[in-house]
């Protein structure tokens, strides 16, 4: 199991290879919109230079929790 944390007011995720406190830091990326939920996955979406809104990682939500924040 995995945890993806979405910090909303940042724009940022970071994820670790288990729940938080005491797992490693498998992720992090800056300048993330939105964290979209398709079937079977979250997309980390970031914006690029232009301003556009392209995936750059996909976690499958059945061993993934997704935590929230502001």
């Amino acid at each position: 199991m995995q945890t993806l944390i979405f910090n909303t007011t940042t724009k940022s995720i970071q994820v670790f290879d288990g729940i938080i406190g005491g797992s490693t830091l498998l992720f992090e990326f800056e300048n993330v919109p939105t964290v979209k939920v398709q079937e079977g996955y979250y997309e980390v979406m970031q914006k690029d230079d232009e301003d556009r809104s392209i995936p750059i990682l996909r976690l499958p939500i059945c061993s993934t929790n997704m935590r929230i924040i502001k």
